[in-house]
């Protein structure tokens, strides 16, 4: 799958945003809002294992907002 995000700002890899999303949706979430909530409040656990990166300033990983979530959906993406 191509990776329609912009190069600049955070950036997390596709596959983590991608399996976070995933696990949401199998947990229940059915809407963006929800996957971003969920992925907000995921296990620490979880994120250890899909490798999700730690912040180098705030002791807290760094994981995927909404708005990046919303960026790769197919909805927002535009095809050429």
């Amino acid at each position: 799958m191509p990776d329609p995000r912009d190069p600049r700002g955070v950036r997390h890899a596709l596959a983590v945003v991608l399996t976070l999303t995933a696990c949401a949706v199998l947990t229940g979430a059915t809407s963006l809002l929800a996957v971003g909530e969920w992925i907000a409040e995921a296990p620490p656990h979880v994120l250890e294992q899909l490798g999700v990166r730690l912040d180098p300033v705030l002791p807290r990983k760094l994981v995927p907002s909404e708005a990046t979530v919303r960026r790769l959906s197919p909805a927002s993406t535009v095809m050429p």
